[in-house]
Protein backbone atom coordinates (compact mmCIF):
# COMPACT_ATOMS: atom_id res chain seq x y z
CA UNK A 1 0.00 0.00 0.00
CA UNK A 2 2.81 2.49 1.12
CA UNK A 3 4.31 1.85 -2.51
CA UNK A 4 1.76 3.00 -4.30
CA UNK A 5 0.77 6.30 -2.05
CA UNK A 6 2.99 8.36 -4.28
CA UNK A 7 2.11 7.33 -7.31
CA UNK A 8 -1.98 8.23 -6.13
CA UNK A 9 -0.23 11.45 -4.88
CA UNK A 10 0.67 12.30 -8.16
CA UNK A 11 -2.29 11.06 -10.19
CA UNK A 12 -4.43 13.51 -8.18
CA UNK A 13 -1.79 16.45 -9.07
CA UNK A 14 -2.12 15.83 -12.00
CA UNK A 15 -5.78 15.77 -12.04
CA UNK A 16 -5.93 18.82 -10.23
CA UNK A 17 -3.67 20.84 -12.80
CA UNK A 18 -5.93 19.39 -15.90
CA UNK A 19 -9.44 21.16 -14.06
CA UNK A 20 -7.46 24.14 -13.85
CA UNK A 21 -5.72 24.77 -16.42
CA UNK A 22 -7.28 27.48 -18.26
CA UNK A 23 -6.09 27.34 -21.91
CA UNK A 24 -6.70 31.09 -22.84
CA UNK A 25 -3.71 31.80 -20.66
CA UNK A 26 -1.40 29.63 -22.29
CA UNK A 27 1.16 32.08 -24.03
CA UNK A 28 1.99 29.34 -26.60
CA UNK A 29 -1.98 29.39 -27.88
CA UNK A 30 -2.88 32.56 -30.20
CA UNK A 31 -6.68 33.68 -30.16
CA UNK A 32 -7.34 33.64 -34.22
CA UNK A 33 -9.69 36.86 -33.19
CA UNK A 34 -6.75 38.61 -31.20
CA UNK A 35 -4.55 37.90 -35.22
CA UNK A 36 -7.05 41.02 -36.71
CA UNK A 37 -8.27 42.98 -34.08
CA UNK A 38 -6.10 45.79 -33.49
CA UNK A 39 -2.77 45.34 -32.11
CA UNK A 40 -2.44 46.22 -28.61
CA UNK A 41 0.53 47.91 -27.32
CA UNK A 42 3.06 46.03 -25.22
CA UNK A 43 4.14 47.68 -21.78
CA UNK A 44 7.64 48.84 -23.56
CA UNK A 45 6.47 50.75 -26.20
CA UNK A 46 3.86 52.80 -23.59
CA UNK A 47 6.78 53.61 -22.25
CA UNK A 48 9.19 54.87 -25.10
CA UNK A 49 10.38 58.72 -25.20
CA UNK A 50 7.63 58.93 -28.11
CA UNK A 51 4.64 57.14 -26.93
CA UNK A 52 5.01 60.01 -23.69
CA UNK A 53 5.52 62.51 -26.26
CA UNK A 54 2.06 61.76 -28.13
CA UNK A 55 0.23 61.81 -24.23
CA UNK A 56 1.38 65.23 -23.78
CA UNK A 57 0.38 67.15 -26.71
CA UNK A 58 -3.00 65.03 -26.74
CA UNK A 59 -4.25 68.28 -24.78
CA UNK A 60 -2.67 70.29 -27.31
CA UNK A 61 -4.34 69.34 -30.19
CA UNK A 62 -7.87 68.81 -28.33
CA UNK A 63 -10.65 70.93 -29.62
CA UNK A 64 -13.71 71.24 -27.76
CA UNK A 65 -17.10 70.10 -29.02
CA UNK A 66 -19.72 72.99 -29.45
CA UNK A 67 -23.10 72.33 -28.91
CA UNK A 68 -26.36 73.50 -30.84
CA UNK A 69 -27.60 76.82 -30.11
CA UNK A 70 -30.36 79.18 -31.04
CA UNK A 71 -28.47 82.24 -32.11
CA UNK A 72 -31.11 85.92 -32.07
CA UNK A 73 -30.23 86.11 -35.69
CA UNK A 74 -30.08 82.94 -37.09
CA UNK A 75 -31.75 80.79 -35.07
CA UNK A 76 -31.31 77.27 -34.68
CA UNK A 77 -27.39 76.34 -35.32
CA UNK A 78 -25.71 73.02 -35.37
CA UNK A 79 -23.15 72.00 -33.42
CA UNK A 80 -20.13 70.68 -33.86
CA UNK A 81 -17.66 68.05 -33.45
CA UNK A 82 -14.50 68.13 -31.13
CA UNK A 83 -11.54 66.61 -31.71
CA UNK A 84 -8.98 64.23 -29.18
CA UNK A 85 -5.88 62.30 -30.36
CA UNK A 86 -6.08 58.90 -30.69
CA UNK A 87 -2.66 58.00 -28.95
CA UNK A 88 -2.63 54.35 -29.61
CA UNK A 89 -3.16 55.08 -33.35
CA UNK A 90 -1.08 57.80 -34.10
CA UNK A 91 1.82 56.27 -31.45
CA UNK A 92 1.24 53.06 -34.65
CA UNK A 93 2.22 55.96 -37.34
CA UNK A 94 5.02 57.04 -35.64
CA UNK A 95 6.83 54.26 -34.02
CA UNK A 96 8.92 53.29 -37.03
CA UNK A 97 10.85 56.24 -36.76
CA UNK A 98 10.39 56.73 -33.37
CA UNK A 99 9.72 60.51 -33.81
CA UNK A 100 7.06 62.98 -33.23
CA UNK A 101 4.93 63.96 -36.08
CA UNK A 102 2.35 66.18 -36.09
CA UNK A 103 0.48 64.97 -39.53
CA UNK A 104 0.64 61.56 -38.55
CA UNK A 105 -1.83 62.39 -35.56
CA UNK A 106 -5.03 60.52 -35.54
CA UNK A 107 -8.04 62.12 -34.38
CA UNK A 108 -11.34 61.09 -32.97
CA UNK A 109 -14.38 63.09 -33.07
CA UNK A 110 -16.22 63.92 -29.84
CA UNK A 111 -20.06 64.76 -30.22
CA UNK A 112 -21.16 67.64 -28.36
CA UNK A 113 -23.68 67.02 -25.26
CA UNK A 114 -26.67 69.16 -27.15
CA UNK A 115 -27.81 68.45 -31.42
CA UNK A 116 -30.59 70.05 -33.23
CA UNK A 117 -32.84 67.69 -31.97
CA UNK A 118 -32.35 68.83 -28.72
CA UNK A 119 -33.81 72.50 -29.08
CA UNK A 120 -36.43 73.55 -28.98
CA UNK A 121 -38.82 74.17 -32.58
CA UNK A 122 -37.15 76.88 -34.47
CA UNK A 123 -35.97 77.91 -37.91
CA UNK A 124 -32.73 76.63 -39.49
CA UNK A 125 -30.95 79.00 -41.81
CA UNK A 126 -27.32 77.77 -42.01
CA UNK A 127 -25.27 75.25 -41.34
CA UNK A 128 -22.27 75.66 -38.16
CA UNK A 129 -20.76 79.11 -39.06
CA UNK A 130 -16.57 77.42 -39.36
CA UNK A 131 -17.71 74.55 -41.62
CA UNK A 132 -16.14 74.78 -44.92
CA UNK A 133 -19.45 73.50 -46.87
CA UNK A 134 -22.92 75.20 -48.81
CA UNK A 135 -25.88 73.26 -49.16
CA UNK A 136 -27.87 73.75 -52.46
CA UNK A 137 -31.80 74.01 -51.75
CA UNK A 138 -33.69 73.94 -55.24
CA UNK A 139 -37.31 74.74 -54.44
CA UNK A 140 -39.36 73.06 -57.52
CA UNK A 141 -43.13 74.00 -58.40
CA UNK A 142 -42.28 75.03 -61.61
CA UNK A 143 -39.91 74.68 -64.52
CA UNK A 144 -39.73 71.09 -64.98
CA UNK A 145 -38.15 71.48 -68.34
CA UNK A 146 -34.63 72.47 -66.25
CA UNK A 147 -34.90 69.19 -63.94
CA UNK A 148 -32.95 66.68 -65.98
CA UNK A 149 -30.14 69.56 -67.11
CA UNK A 150 -29.72 70.13 -63.36
CA UNK A 151 -29.72 66.51 -62.48
CA UNK A 152 -26.88 65.79 -65.29
CA UNK A 153 -24.44 68.58 -63.78
CA UNK A 154 -25.02 67.55 -60.15
CA UNK A 155 -24.19 63.99 -61.05
CA UNK A 156 -21.48 65.31 -63.31
CA UNK A 157 -19.87 66.94 -60.05
CA UNK A 158 -20.70 64.43 -58.04
CA UNK A 159 -22.80 66.64 -56.09
CA UNK A 160 -25.58 66.01 -54.00
CA UNK A 161 -28.21 68.43 -53.16
CA UNK A 162 -31.43 69.07 -51.30
CA UNK A 163 -35.15 69.41 -53.40
CA UNK A 164 -37.92 71.04 -51.77
CA UNK A 165 -40.24 70.31 -54.07
CA UNK A 166 -44.49 71.27 -54.09
CA UNK A 167 -46.99 68.44 -53.06
CA UNK A 168 -49.20 69.37 -56.52
CA UNK A 169 -46.05 69.28 -58.53
CA UNK A 170 -44.76 65.68 -57.59
CA UNK A 171 -48.22 64.56 -57.98
CA UNK A 172 -47.57 65.31 -61.65
CA UNK A 173 -44.66 64.55 -62.17
CA UNK A 174 -43.83 61.35 -60.38
CA UNK A 175 -41.28 60.17 -62.70
CA UNK A 176 -39.11 63.65 -61.67
CA UNK A 177 -39.49 63.13 -57.89
CA UNK A 178 -38.30 59.58 -58.56
CA UNK A 179 -35.30 60.06 -60.60
CA UNK A 180 -34.17 62.53 -58.02
CA UNK A 181 -34.28 60.42 -55.42
CA UNK A 182 -32.71 57.49 -57.11
CA UNK A 183 -29.69 59.89 -58.00
CA UNK A 184 -29.04 60.32 -54.16
CA UNK A 185 -30.45 63.85 -53.58
CA UNK A 186 -32.96 64.71 -50.62
CA UNK A 187 -36.13 65.39 -50.78
CA UNK A 188 -37.67 67.84 -48.83
CA UNK A 189 -41.14 69.55 -48.45
CA UNK A 190 -42.38 72.77 -49.69
CA UNK A 191 -46.15 72.41 -49.23
CA UNK A 192 -48.99 71.22 -51.22
CA UNK A 193 -49.81 74.60 -53.60
CA UNK A 194 -46.98 77.49 -53.22
CA UNK A 195 -49.53 79.66 -50.31
CA UNK A 196 -48.62 81.66 -47.86
CA UNK A 197 -48.29 79.69 -45.12
CA UNK A 198 -48.27 82.70 -42.72
CA UNK A 199 -51.45 83.88 -43.49
CA UNK A 200 -53.10 80.49 -43.36
CA UNK A 201 -55.13 78.69 -40.49
CA UNK A 202 -53.35 76.62 -38.09
CA UNK A 203 -55.41 73.51 -39.45
CA UNK A 204 -54.62 74.48 -43.15
CA UNK A 205 -50.98 75.05 -42.57
CA UNK A 206 -50.98 71.47 -41.42
CA UNK A 207 -52.71 70.01 -44.10
CA UNK A 208 -50.30 71.76 -46.74
CA UNK A 209 -47.71 70.04 -44.89
CA UNK A 210 -49.12 66.56 -44.42
CA UNK A 211 -50.46 66.05 -48.12
CA UNK A 212 -47.08 66.66 -49.32
CA UNK A 213 -45.25 64.52 -47.25
CA UNK A 214 -48.15 61.71 -47.96
CA UNK A 215 -47.86 62.37 -51.77
CA UNK A 216 -44.26 62.31 -51.70
CA UNK A 217 -44.25 59.26 -49.50
CA UNK A 218 -46.55 57.61 -52.04
CA UNK A 219 -43.68 57.83 -54.78
CA UNK A 220 -40.02 57.32 -53.56
CA UNK A 221 -41.37 55.30 -50.10
CA UNK A 222 -39.68 58.12 -47.70
CA UNK A 223 -40.78 60.35 -45.26
CA UNK A 224 -39.29 63.78 -45.60
CA UNK A 225 -37.74 65.12 -42.46
CA UNK A 226 -37.17 69.12 -44.05
CA UNK A 227 -39.66 72.27 -44.39
CA UNK A 228 -39.47 74.70 -46.36
CA UNK A 229 -41.93 77.34 -46.51
CA UNK A 230 -43.01 78.56 -49.86
CA UNK A 231 -41.25 82.14 -50.32
CA UNK A 232 -39.82 82.08 -46.91
CA UNK A 233 -43.42 82.97 -45.45
CA UNK A 234 -43.57 81.40 -41.97
CA UNK A 235 -44.78 82.37 -38.42
CA UNK A 236 -44.01 80.38 -34.95
CA UNK A 237 -47.40 78.61 -35.81
CA UNK A 238 -45.82 77.11 -38.95
CA UNK A 239 -42.60 76.30 -37.38
CA UNK A 240 -44.17 74.40 -34.37
CA UNK A 241 -46.97 72.75 -36.72
CA UNK A 242 -43.53 70.81 -38.64
CA UNK A 243 -42.03 70.15 -35.57
CA UNK A 244 -45.17 68.56 -33.97
CA UNK A 245 -44.52 66.70 -37.56
CA UNK A 246 -41.09 65.65 -36.34
CA UNK A 247 -39.76 68.22 -39.56
CA UNK A 248 -36.81 70.76 -39.49
CA UNK A 249 -37.99 74.23 -40.74
CA UNK A 250 -35.20 75.49 -43.14
CA UNK A 251 -34.94 78.94 -44.87
CA UNK A 252 -31.36 80.41 -46.78
CA UNK A 253 -28.20 82.90 -46.48
CA UNK A 254 -27.65 83.37 -49.91
CA UNK A 255 -30.38 83.78 -52.70
CA UNK A 256 -29.37 83.88 -56.28
CA UNK A 257 -33.17 85.57 -57.09
CA UNK A 258 -32.75 83.01 -60.21
CA UNK A 259 -36.71 83.62 -60.60
CA UNK A 260 -35.60 87.31 -62.04
CA UNK A 261 -33.59 85.41 -65.19
CA UNK A 262 -30.63 87.02 -64.15
CA UNK A 263 -27.85 86.10 -66.74
CA UNK A 264 -25.16 82.88 -65.81
CA UNK A 265 -22.30 85.65 -64.37
CA UNK A 266 -24.88 87.91 -62.44
CA UNK A 267 -25.81 84.73 -60.81
CA UNK A 268 -22.47 82.97 -60.15
CA UNK A 269 -21.32 86.41 -58.58
CA UNK A 270 -24.01 87.18 -56.54
CA UNK A 271 -23.24 83.62 -55.30
CA UNK A 272 -19.79 83.50 -54.38
CA UNK A 273 -20.13 87.49 -53.06
CA UNK A 274 -22.40 85.91 -50.41
CA UNK A 275 -20.76 82.50 -49.90
CA UNK A 276 -19.65 81.98 -46.55
CA UNK A 277 -18.77 78.89 -44.59
CA UNK A 278 -22.32 76.93 -43.66
CA UNK A 279 -24.49 78.95 -46.77
CA UNK A 280 -27.82 77.69 -47.47
CA UNK A 281 -28.04 78.37 -51.33
CA UNK A 282 -31.28 79.09 -52.59
CA UNK A 283 -32.21 78.30 -56.33
CA UNK A 284 -35.44 77.16 -58.49
CA UNK A 285 -35.17 75.05 -61.59
CA UNK A 286 -34.90 78.17 -63.91
CA UNK A 287 -32.47 78.58 -67.13
CA UNK A 288 -29.89 80.86 -65.11
CA UNK A 289 -29.42 77.79 -62.99
CA UNK A 290 -29.80 75.39 -65.46
CA UNK A 291 -27.30 77.03 -67.48
CA UNK A 292 -24.68 78.06 -64.85
CA UNK A 293 -24.72 75.41 -62.23
CA UNK A 294 -21.87 73.73 -63.74
CA UNK A 295 -19.98 76.97 -63.40
CA UNK A 296 -21.31 77.87 -59.70
CA UNK A 297 -19.91 74.48 -58.92
CA UNK A 298 -16.48 74.80 -59.84
CA UNK A 299 -16.24 78.13 -58.50
CA UNK A 300 -17.44 77.36 -54.93
CA UNK A 301 -14.98 74.06 -54.93
CA UNK A 302 -11.81 76.53 -56.02
CA UNK A 303 -13.14 78.52 -52.91
CA UNK A 304 -12.32 75.47 -50.62
CA UNK A 305 -16.05 74.78 -50.19
CA UNK A 306 -18.01 71.16 -49.99
CA UNK A 307 -21.63 71.08 -51.41
CA UNK A 308 -23.46 68.73 -49.75
CA UNK A 309 -27.24 67.91 -48.68
CA UNK A 310 -29.07 69.53 -46.02
CA UNK A 311 -28.69 66.75 -43.85
CA UNK A 312 -24.53 66.80 -43.83
CA UNK A 313 -24.77 70.25 -44.11
CA UNK A 314 -26.34 70.29 -40.62
CA UNK A 315 -24.87 67.53 -39.30
CA UNK A 316 -21.78 67.70 -36.23
CA UNK A 317 -19.09 65.81 -38.32
CA UNK A 318 -16.29 68.22 -39.39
Amino acid sequence: MYRYRGLIHVAVFIVLIVLTFNFRDNPFIFDEADTVSQPILKVKDKETDLYKRIIQAKSSYAIEPQDAYIDRVWKKTPGRNGLQVNVEKSYENMKEEQTFNKSLLVFDEVKPRISLKDLPASPIFRGHPNKDMVGFFINVSWGTEHIPDILNTLKKHKVKATFFIEGKWAKENADLVKMIDEQGHVIGNHAYDHPDMAQLSEADNRKQITQTNDIIKAIVDKTPQWFAPPSGSYNDAVVRIADDLNMETVLWTVDTIDWQNPSVSVMVKRVLDKAHPGATVLMHPTSSVANGLDTLITNLEDLGYQIGTIEKLFHEGR
